[in-house]
């Protein structure tokens, strides 16, 4: 558990994620729209997730694929819009790279349409190798057209 200066807690404890608030946030989020709730739960069964308080509220969440070893994917990385501009997406970046179980990978990844400066304050940046890059991408897995 990690506290931030504004009163804000970021824990991996499962049993305090609030589904309801996650599930609403990404499913109108512009890398998510329309996912269904199930899909959700089970994308946080299979991840390490993060979650941001303040007192007993959910205001943020992040959650990294990965398996333990060689490689961590980041993503569905949000703060509730009432909550941005103090530094809890920091906060959050900050708890999963620090994370002990997220120690010595050799790969992170993420994708990003408009935070890159927070980003890059954790080392991100371009691709090394975007010839490399190859991906099979569903533009409307959900049903829903952004």
């Amino acid at each position: 558990m990690i506290d931030t200066a504004q009163d804000i807690v970021v824990t991996t404890d499962r049993s305090r994620l609030d589904v309801d608030t996650i599930h609403g946030f990404l499913r109108d989020a512009y890398w998510s729209c329309g996912i269904p709730r199930d899909t959700v739960v089970r994308a946080i069964e299979n991840s390490i997730c993060f979650g941001a308080f303040e007192g007993d509220r959910q205001v943020g969440f992040a959650r990294v694929i990965t398996d333990r070893a060689t490689f961590g994917y980041v993503s569905d990385v949000f703060v509730l819009e009432s909550h941005r501009g103090r530094g809890i997406g920091k906060s959050l970046m900050s708890a999963i790279m620090s994370h002990p179980e997220l120690q010595g990978l050799r790969r992170w990844t993420l994708f990003t349409r408009d935070a890159h400066g927070l980003y890059r304050q954790y080392g991100f940046g371009e691709g090394r190798h975007p010839e490399r890059l190859m991906e099979v991408f569903n533009d409307h897995p959900y049903g829903v057209t952004v």
